[in-house]
Formats: structure tokens, sequence, C-alpha cells
């Protein structure tokens, strides 16, 4: 996994950016482009970047970008409308039409390509075809290597570029699996990943499939696995969550965490700053020592070796009724 940690950018030096496009490219995945409202380029980024972008509600939320890197006219996002997510897909794809200005953070790499790498392994679950996307095209065309995409969705109408991703052109490059919704139509990924071979892995997906695909590559060198979790499920919140009490030892206040925010956000609002990036148990950026108390791990971070010390609180939560952590 990539252990790239970055701070989060705060909304004093975001964007200023103008949707000049929207369409739905797969069924619930809407397509976004993105200009400068100033008629300026906008920052230069590299394949497997994000932006920050505060929605219409108020929230902010990560979008991998898949247009050119070389092209920085316009940003381009994908965005699948998740119905029973917090709102801020439904939100950003409800609630805007072109024209709009929407303000975002600049990019920000935590899943970047290793550009020595000489063949690179390439597995999408859903939305999580964006980061790697732009990852193919950076490889495929810029001559890092080798590279095979495997693309796994529901069916072909929720499979945003199809039509590209499944011409003869890339037939040697890319496989596109449909499971149909049926756990036994899964893709079989253990051929693929039971000899490294010197291969540089990336996978960007829904938790299940980040999990299956961890468990798969442990045997793997960890400097040459990668994974981003891109929001696509959350693990912040589960049916059965509680409120719970966590005590801030640095800042020597108490606060009460409801069932349905996270640590993060509830500090948040109290005034206290806390560094991030993902905001979804991926990257590390948040976290934060463990004073007292037994955390509910819920990201992709920490060592087992760590988890009686540190949390993430951007996803974890706590087993017992209060928690004291170094804030």
């Amino acid at each position: 996994m990539s252990m790239t940690t970055t701070p989060s950018h705060s909304l004093t030096s975001d964007l200023t950016v103008r949707i000049k496009s929207k369409c739905e490219i797969a069924r619930g995945i809407v397509q976004f482009d993105l200009i400068p409202a100033s008629g300026n380029s906008l920052p230069a980024f590299t394949a497997g970047a994000h932006i920050g972008m505060r929605v219409p509600n108020g929230l902010l939320r990560k979008y991998s970008l898949f247009s050119a890197t070389d092209d920085l006219s316009h940003y381009s996002i994908a965005v699948k409308r998740e119905e029973k997510g917090t709102g801020g897909s439904r939100s950003l794809i409800d609630h805007t039409a072109i024209g709009d200005e929407l303000s975002i953070t600049p990019p920000v790499n935590d899943f970047p390509l290793a550009t020595h790498a000489a063949s690179s392994l390439l597995i999408a679950g859903g939305i999580g075809i964006t980061p790697l996307y732009s990852m193919f095209h950076e490889i495929k065309y810029h001559g890092n290597g080798r590279v095979k995409l495997i693309y796994l969705t529901r069916d072909q109408a929720s499979t945003a570029f199809y039509d590209e991703l499944s011409s003869p052109q890339y037939k040697s490059d890319v496989t596109i699996h449909h499971d149909n919704g049926h756990p036994d139509e899964a893709f079989d990924l253990w051929p693929l990943l039971e000899k490294p071979m010197g291969r540089h892995l990336y996978c960007c997906g829904p938790r299940p499939l980040m999990d299956a695909v961890r468990d798969m590559s442990g045997h793997w060198p960890s400097s040459n696995v990668h994974f981003e979790d891109f929001g696509t499920t959350s693990a912040a919140h589960h049916r059965d969550d509680r409120p719970l009490t966590v005590h801030l030892t640095h800042s020597h206040k108490t606060i009460t965490v409801p069932a349905n925010v996270t640590i993060l956000d509830a500090v948040r609002a109290h005034g206290i700053h806390v560094s991030s990036s993902c905001e979804s148990g991926s990257c590390g950026s948040c976290k934060t020592r463990l004073i007292s108390g037994e955390a509910d791990h819920r990201d992709l971070v920490l060592a087992p070796h760590e988890q009686n010390d540190y949390i993430i609180p951007c996803v974890s939560r706590a087993k017992s009724d209060a928690i004291e952590i170094d804030l």
C-alpha cells in the first residue's frame, strides 16, 4: 500500500472552477468537465491525482482526475450517484448546472505511478476506474512499461468508458468483467496475483475488492503494491454505530461524537485542526495517538502492531463507550 501522506488544503487556498460540461457516461455516473473561472490554466497534476471539492450541500469530497495530464485547459472527474451515501454525490449531480462555479483544492497525488516499473497491473472496481483510467493512458502512451487493466463492474450499463476500453485497440491490454450482481460470477484474480513477477499493482474500488486484493497480494513486495480507497464505500459508518465520547488530551476537551459523524468531523466542529487528505482511511494523514480506550479500526493503513497506540479518526470509531486521543 502507498503510505504517502499529504496535509489537507484549507479552502483559503482553493481554486474557483466553472462547470464547462456535465453528462451521464454510464448508469448513475456523471462526468464533469471543469475549467478555471479566471480563464488561466489549471495547476499541473500527475496520473492518480485527486482534487477536493466543496459540493453544494457543504461537504468536502475527493474526486480523481482522469483527464489528460498534458492538457491543463480543464479537469475531468466522474461522480457516481450514491443513493445511500451522505449526500455529497447527490448534491453535486442534482444541484449544479453548466456554468456554475465550485471551489476545489489543488491536485494532490497520494496514489502515484512508479515511473520505473517495467510492468503494471491495474485492478479497478466500479467508479474506482477513474484514477486507473488516467494511469492506464499514462503508461500506454508515455512508454512507462507494459500495462494490464482489469475492470470489474456489475453490468455493461454501469461501466464508465466502456466503448473506449472495449475497443479492438485495447483487446490485449484491458479485461472488462461483469458479475451481474452474483458472487458466483466474480472474476478470479488469483491467477494474476499468484506470482508478482516484478510488477507493480494498483487497485481502487469498493472495500470488499480492496480487501480481497490486499489478502491475495500479501506475498508481494510491499513497495510494489498500491491501494487507493476512493470513497466508493464508506468505512466510516456502520448501521449499528452508537454515539461515543472522545476525550482530547492536548486540547483538554471532551466531545460527543454522534453515530453518523466521524471523529475527525466532530473534532473539527470544535475548532481543532487535524491534517487529512483522503478521508477514507487509506492515506494515514490523520493518524493520531490513542491514549486509552479500545478503537474500532476501519482503516487500510495501520499495521497490527500500531493498532493499540494509534487511530485513524476519519473512519475509525471505538468499541468502548469512550476513548482518549492525543489532540
